[in-house]
């Protein structure tokens, strides 16, 4: 290891600006990623033409939340390494006049790495929080929607069956009618046959009135002749 090398320790500090610059674009996109996310999840609740509707789905922001994640942790890894060996070149001896002035620029790197990863954590706790909300908030929609459906089933077999009693209804009520009018036809042929029974006995009577006098008609007759001889 070439320890007293100062090209050696400038290659590191190359090393980590690389990094810190790449670590600052990945958590940038990162966080935007996090926020359309959760665009994409409000959007979704809202109208759905509106022109705020991102055009990722979400399941390909799932996706590239994963590769997002194993990027940054894996820059995160490389830059601690560089830090590493830059805190070893530091206790490297031969370097001892230069400590005070490494060590100001070894922990200045060191507190870009903290700051970055503790953004990183911050980030994706707030994604999964996020995720997590959202994906309880759609089993709750799913939950009322199949609710609504089962209403929906139920509101039509209801309606079926208020429609089936109605029928019913309207059957016995017909029913009814029918058997009114029966009755009353019946009573009506009673009253009918009855009244001609009374005009059969008039007539009966008068037919024996019309005999009577025919008979008695005939005898007068019989009488007028019997006394002209």
């Amino acid at each position: 290891m070439a320890g007293g090398n100062s090209n050696y320790w400038e290659d590191l500090r190359k090393q980590a600006r690389q990094l810190e610059n790449e670590l600052d674009l990945k958590l940038v996109s990162f966080s935007k990623l996090c926020t359309s996310y959760s665009s994409s999840r409000d959007g979704r609740r809202g109208d759905s033409s509106s022109d705020t509707t991102p055009l990722l789905s979400n399941s390909t922001q799932d996706r590239m939340f994963e590769t997002m994640s194993v990027e940054i942790e894996q820059l995160l890894a490389k830059l601690t390494g560089v830090n590493d060996k830059m805190a070893e070149y530091t206790s490297t001896p031969g370097v001892t006049s230069l400590n005070a002035a490494l060590m100001h620029t070894l922990q200045r790197h060191r507190d870009i790495l903290q700051d970055y990863t503790h953004e990183f954590h911050k980030t994706k706790s707030n994604f999964m929080a996020i995720r997590e909300r959202e994906d309880l908030l759609g089993s709750v929609r799913k939950d009322i929607e199949t609710y609504k459906s089962g209403s929906g089933v139920n509101n039509r077999r209801t309606e079926l069956f208020l429609k089936e009693h109605e029928h019913l209804r309207n059957s016995d009520r017909l029913i009814d009618d029918t058997i009114s009018i029966a009755m009353a036809t019946k009573e009506n042929m009673t009253s009918q046959r009855g009244l001609l029974k009374s005009i059969q006995s008039r007539v009966n009577t008068l037919a024996s009135i019309l005999d009577f006098y025919k008979e008695g008609m005939y005898a007068l007759e019989l009488h007028n002749v019997s006394v002209q001889y």
